[in-house]
């Protein structure tokens, strides 16, 4: 059964809707939301069709009903605020992107955080490395349809003591607290198709994007994911290196230099909206 968990925190004009990663939870996103929440933004930390239940609920979504929930969260978040910034984790920055190139004028600053458009991290087996470009070939033929990659250690996390409780929460079986043990094959394959969507789309994007990740990412190589989204874009970026993080930089040791840096950012794009005399932001980069 599904919950909803999605979280929402009212505050200034400026609004950031917040994106989780692929068998994630809208927790993923709860510290930043909180952290940019104290700054004054609006936050809707969203939940994506499918997510926060079994691995049966997951299978019967694709990733147009992912980039939908997306579009539905977006249009209520901007009931409540004048400008749309979005950010997301993962599978989400990809629908973040999407999101960006959707509406070019809609979407004001776009958080690029450990985009994810191949699993060639340190951490992922050779064998899974290979069998992810297999997985949408399966579905078409409706084979091994009912599998799921298993995630091993470090599970995204290099700070030991976060690690150890998100898999007690992930073994209790409670997938609304830390998101589903397994990646289900098919939801793999629509995660393979969205990411051949979304990269075809990004030149198109305009907006200002600020891409964090870590360079000891162990679900996806830095070269091959946020490179990808730093050249391919033709919009400013800025972008930031984390060398004290693995894959889920938004809840693992450098959680607020994530913070600092979406903050900072969306603040001085958010004062450039209202004719402020800051600058746009340009392109920089910046280690962490």
């Amino acid at each position: 059964m599904i919950r909803n968990v999605e979280f929402f925190l009212p505050g200034g004009r400026n609004g950031v809707l917040l994106i989780h990663g692929l068998t994630g939870t809208p927790n993923e996103m709860r510290i930043v939301g909180k952290g940019l929440h104290r700054a004054g933004f609006t936050v809707l930390g969203m939940q994506l069709a499918g997510h926060c239940g079994d691995e049966a609920d997951l299978r019967r979504t694709n990733w147009r009903d992912w980039y939908a929930s997306v579009e539905q969260a977006a249009t209520r978040l901007e009931k409540h605020v004048d400008h749309l910034f979005v950010a997301g984790l993962s599978m989400g920055a990809l629908l973040a992107l999407k999101l960006a190139a959707n509406h070019p004028g809609r979407v004001k600053g776009v958080g690029v955080f450990g985009p994810t458009f191949r699993y060639d991290g340190w951490g992922i087996p050779l064998y899974a490395k290979k069998l992810f470009f297999l997985l949408v070939w399966c579905k078409r033929l409706g084979i091994f349809q009912k599998k799921s990659f298993i995630e091993q250690p470090p599970y995204g996390l290099k700070d030991e003591r976060i690690r150890a409780q998100v898999v007690a929460s992930m073994s209790s079986g409670d997938s609304a607290k830390a998101g589903l043990a397994g990646n289900p094959y098919p939801a793999l394959a629509e995660m393979q198709l969205l990411a051949r969507r979304v990269r075809r789309q990004l030149r198109k994007i305009k907006t200002p994007c600020l891409i964090l990740h870590s360079n000891h990412d162990d679900v996806a190589h830095i070269d091959s994911n946020a490179r990808l989204v730093e050249r391919s874009v033709s919009g400013p970026t800025r972008f930031v290196r984390l060398d004290d993080s693995f894959h889920l930089i938004t809840i693992d040791r450098q959680r607020r230099e994530v913070i600092r840096q979406t903050r900072d950012y969306f603040l001085q794009i958010a004062a450039s909206c209202e004719g402020d005399a800051a600058p746009a932001p340009r392109p920089a980069e910046m280690s962490a």
